[in-house]
C-alpha cells in the first residue's frame, strides 16, 4: 500500500500547487491535488483509436484505484474543510424540517392495514399492519434498525404477503449493488424460514397457494435480470424451477401479479419493446402464455379486469399510446378493441382499475391530469388541479373493491399531500400533509412558475421555476438549473423541504425540461435519442442562456446539476460551453459513454443501445464519440466542480467520474476547484438510512453556497 501511494504521486505535498501564471485560491495554498499515474491503453474500433491514459482505474479490487480514491476524498476534505461547521449546521437545518416520528398513511390489503413508521433519533423504516381496524394491536413485520445495525449499508427491497397473510416474502441488499438476498418471514410466529435466495432483483410474487414463490434473477456478470424462477416454500433455491429465460441481452425480465389477483404475468422490456406471458395464479405448475409476442418497438402494458386485459399500446402509429381492451382468452394483437384513441397532444402514463371505475393518468401541455371513467358508461370528466405548475399522481390503490382513489399532489411551493378521492360522491380527504418543521416555511413566501426558452432550432422548452418572493431580475440570484433528459423519465416540479436551504439564501432552483424526457409527450423523447441526443444538451444550454438573458442570474452566479444520465448532460454541456457556469455538481455522471458502451460485461450495457446507440455500429460509434465527456475533454477552462460517487455502484461504474475527474485535473487550464468525492459503502442510490444522504447534500449544497460566499 506504501508503494502504491508513491507510484501514484498521491502523497499531499504543503506547499503551494498553483502555477505562477494562475490566480491562487486562498483554499488551495499548501493542499496539492492527488495526481493519477498515466498508463496508456490503446483502444480501437472503426480504424479510429482512442488512447485511454486512466483505464486501469476499472478494477476496484486493485489497491492502487483504492488508494487513488481514498485520497481524492483526503483531498475534498481538506479544500472542504473550511465548511465542515457550515455543512453540520445545513444537515442539521434540513434533518430539523422532517418529522422524525412519522408514519405513512395506512393502506388496506386483503383485511390488513399497512403502514410505516418512523420513531425519533433512528434511521430506518418500521413496516407494520393491523388486522381489519386501526384501532386493532399492531403487528411489527420489520423493524429495518434491527436489521441494518451490523452493515454500513442496508436496503429492505420488495415486501411480498402471501394470500394467507401468514408469510413475508422479502429482500435485503447489504452491498449497494441491488443484489438482493430473498428470505421468508413467517409473520405468526416470527420464525424466519431457511429459504435464503441469493442474487436477486429483490421483488418475489406469490401464487395463490402459499407456497410458491417467482422472482427474477440477475447475471452474475451484467446484473441484467434475465430469468424467472420458481421456488417452493422450504427448499433449497440450488431446486427452483427456471421457468423463462430472457435471451435477448437488450431486454430485462420481471413477474408480479395482476391487482385483481388472478393472473401471474412475467414482463419482457427493452427500451422500445416489451413482452408478456401469464398464468393463472391458482396453477402455479401450469405453462405461461404469451400474451401478444414481441415486435419490434411495439411497447405495451397489460391490466385485468373482470374477463378482460386492457392495453396500454403504441400500436398502430400511437405515439403517445391509446387504451385498449381484449379477452382472457384471445390476447393477441388482432383482437385488440380500442377504448380511448390516441391523442397528438396528450400522453398516457398509467391507468388504475377499481370495480366500478377506471382512473386514467394523462398528461398535456407537460402538466398531469386524472380522468375518471364509470364503467357504467354514465360518468367521465377530469379532476380539476388549479395551478401554472404542480405534480399529481396516482397513489398507493392495491384494493380492487374500493370506491376511493388514492392520490399525491404537491408543487414546487406545496408541501405533499396523500388525497383520498371518493369516486361515487365526488369528495376529497386530505389524509396526510407533509409537515415542514423548524416554524420559519410559509408556502406563501415562495414563488413559483412555468417559463419558456427558445432553442436554436425554434423549439420551445419549458421551464419550472421556484424561489422566494421578491427577487429582483438583475442577474445577481445564484440560480441551480437541474435536468435529467434520458429514457422519457419526466422530472416533475415537486416540493422539496431540503431545498429550502438554497431557497431562503436567495437561490433560484430551475428545472429545464428538456427533449430526452417525456414531458411533452412522447416525441419530446424521441426527439432527444439516438442520433438527435445532442438536443438534450443544447436545449439545457439554451436555457441556461435565456435564464441570463431575462436576468434572472448571469454567468458569474450560474449552477449546473445532474447525476447518473444527468451527470453526461452537465458533463457534455460543460465541454461544449463552459464559460457559462460557475459551477457544477455532478452526481454519480454516466461520462466515459463510449467504453462503457462496447463493454457488454457492464451492467444495462446492452440494454442501453436502443437509448444511446450501439457503438458497434459505425454511425453510432462516430456520434457517442463525438459528445461523451470524457472523451472530448479539452486542455481549456472549465467551472468549479464537485462530482460524486458509489464504490459499489452498478448502474454507473465508480470508475467513470474517477476517470473523468484525473483527465480534467490533467488538462484543465483554470484553478477552479474540481473534488471528487467517492462513498466507500455505497452504490448508485446514495447513502443508506433517512438522514445519511442529507450529509452528502450538506457538502454539495455548502460547495454551492461556498462559491456565492455565503457562510452561514
Amino acid at each position: 500500500m506504501k508503494n502504491s501511494l508513491i507510484i501514484l504521486s498521491l502523497s499531499f505535498t504543503f506547499a503551494v500547487s498553483c502555477k505562477k501564471d494562475k490566480p491562487m485560491d486562498e483554499n488551495m495554498i499548501d493542499i496539492k491535488a492527488p495526481v493519477a499515474k498515466k498508463i496508456p491503453e490503446q483502444l480501437k474500433i472503426h480504424n479510429d483509436i482512442r488512447i485511454d491514459n486512466y483505464y486501469w482505474l476499472n478494477d476496484r479490487e486493485n489497491e492502487d484505484v483504492i488508494a487513488y480514491l481514498n485520497a481524492e476524498n483526503d483531498y475534498t476534505k481538506r479544500m472542504m474543510q473550511h465548511t465542515e461547521g457550515f455543512q453540520k449546521a445545513l444537515f442539521e437545518e434540513m434533518k430539523g424540517r422532517i418529522k422524525e416520528d412519522d408514519t405513512t398513511v395506512p393502506y388496506k390489503l386483503n383485511g390488513y392495514w399497512y403502514l410505516t413508521r418512523y420513531e425519533t433519533g433512528k434511521d430506518y423504516p418500521v413496516y407494520v399492519r393491523k388486522k381489519d381496524s386501526l384501532e386493532a394491536p399492531e403487528e411489527i413485520l420489520f423493524d429495518c434498525n434491527v436489521m441494518a445495525k451490523d452493515h454500513a449499508y442496508f436496503n429492505l427491497g420488495g415486501i411480498s404477503i402471501s394470500p394467507d397473510n401468514t408469510m413475508a416474502a422479502f429482500s435485503t441488499d447489504i452491498v449497494s449493488r441491488r443484489q438482493y438476498t430473498i428470505q421468508i418471514k413467517n409473520l405468526i410466529t416470527g420464525e424466519l424460514y431457511p429459504d435464503k435466495i441469493t442474487n436477486t432483483t429483490g421483488s418475489a410474487t406469490w401464487a395463490n397457494d402459499n407456497k410458491t414463490l417467482f422472482y427474477s434473477r440477475k447475471d452474475e456478470v451484467t446484473l441484467r435480470s434475465h430469468k424467472i424462477f420458481k421456488h417452493t416454500l422450504n427448499t433449497n433455491e440450488t431446486e427452483d424451477a427456471e421457468v423463462y429465460h430472457e435471451a435477448d441481452e437488450t431486454f430485462n425480465t420481471f413477474v408480479y401479479k395482476t391487482k385483481s389477483r388472478k393472473y401471474i404475468v412475467i414482463g419482457s422490456s427493452s427500451t422500445l419493446t416489451t413482452e408478456y406471458r401469464f398464468l393463472n395464479a391458482d396453477m402455479p405448475n401450469g405453462e405461461f402464455k404469451v400474451f401478444q409476442e414481441r415486435t419490434r418497438e411495439l411497447d405495451y402494458s397489460i391490466s385485468h379486469y373482470g374477463d378482460h386485459f386492457y392495453i396500454i399500446a403504441n400500436s398502430d402509429g400511437a405515439t403517445n399510446f391509446k387504451l385498449l381492451k381484449t379477452s382472457e382468452l384471445q390476447t393477441e394483437k388482432k383482437y385488440w378493441e380500442e377504448l380511448i384513441p390516441h391523442r397528438e397532444d396528450v400522453l398516457i402514463e398509467d391507468i388504475e382499475i377499481f370495480k366500478n371505475y377506471l382512473v386514467v393518468n394523462e398528461r398535456e401541455n407537460g402538466l398531469n391530469r386524472l380522468r375518471i371513467i364509470g364503467w357504467n358508461g354514465e360518468e367521465d370528466y377530469y379532476m380539476p388541479f388549479n395551478s401554472e405548475t404542480y405534480t399529481a399522481y396516482i397513489g398507493n390503490n392495491p384494493d380492487f373493491d374500493s370506491e376511493v382513489l388514492r392520490y399525491g399532489f404537491n408543487s414546487l411551493t406545496t408541501p405533499s399531500a396523500v388525497i383520498d378521492y371518493n369516486l361515487k360522491t365526488k369528495t376529497s380527504e386530505i389524509k396526510k400533509e407533509q409537515e415542514v418543521l423548524g416554524g420559519t416555511f410559509k408556502k406563501e413566501n415562495y414563488e413559483s412558475k412555468r417559463i419558456w426558452a427558445t432553442a436554436r432550432d425554434g423549439v420551445k422548452i419549458p421551464i419550472s421555476l421556484v424561489y422566494r418572493k421578491g427577487i429582483k431580475l438583475d442577474g445577481n440570484n445564484p440560480l441551480l438549473q437541474y435536468a435529467y433528459g434520458s429514457y422519457g423519465s419526466t422530472i416533475d416540479p415537486s416540493f422539496s423541504s431540503i431545498r429550502l436551504s438554497l431557497l431562503d439564501r436567495g437561490f433560484i432552483y430551475a428545472i429545464a425540461h428538456i427533449r430526452g424526457g417525456e414531458y411533452l409527450g412522447r416525441h419530446w423523447y424521441e426527439s432527444g435519442k439516438l442520433l438527435s441526443k445532442k438536443n438534450t444538451f443544447t436545449d439545457f444550454i439554451d436555457c441556461s442562456k435565456y435564464l441570463i438573458e431575462q436576468g434572472y442570474t448571469s454567468k458569474d452566479h450560474l449552477y449546473a446539476y445532474g447525476g447518473s444520465a444527468g451527470g453526461l448532460l452537465v458533463g457534455a454541456v460543460i465541454n461544449m460551453n463552459p464559460e457559462l457556469y460557475k459551477g457544477v455538481l455532478a452526481a454519480v455522471p454516466f461520462v466515459d459513454v463510449v467504453t462503457t458502451m462496447l463493454d457488454d460485461s457492464i451492467p444495462l450495457t446492452t440494454g442501453e443501445y436502443d437509448e444511446w446507440g450501439n457503438p458497434n455500429d459505425k454511425d453510432y460509434y462516430h456520434y457517442l464519440k463525438s459528445y461523451s465527456p470524457y472523451d472530448n475533454v479539452e486542455a481549456k477552462n472549465y467551472p468549479n466542480m464537485l462530482v460524486t460517487t458509489g464504490l459499489h455502484d452498478s448502474q454507473v461504474q465508480y470508475w467513470e467520474p474517477a476517470k473523468w475527474v484525473a483527465k480534467l485535473r490533467e488538462l484543465k487550464t483554470d484553478n477552479n476547484k474540481l473534488l471528487l468525492h467517492t462513498d466507500m459503502d455505497s452504490g448508485h442510490g446514495g447513502a443508506s438510512g433517512r438522514f445519511e444522504s442529507l450529509k452528502e447534500v450538506a457538502l454539495e449544497y455548502a460547495f454551492l453556497l461556498d462559491l456565492e460566499g455565503i457562510t452561514h
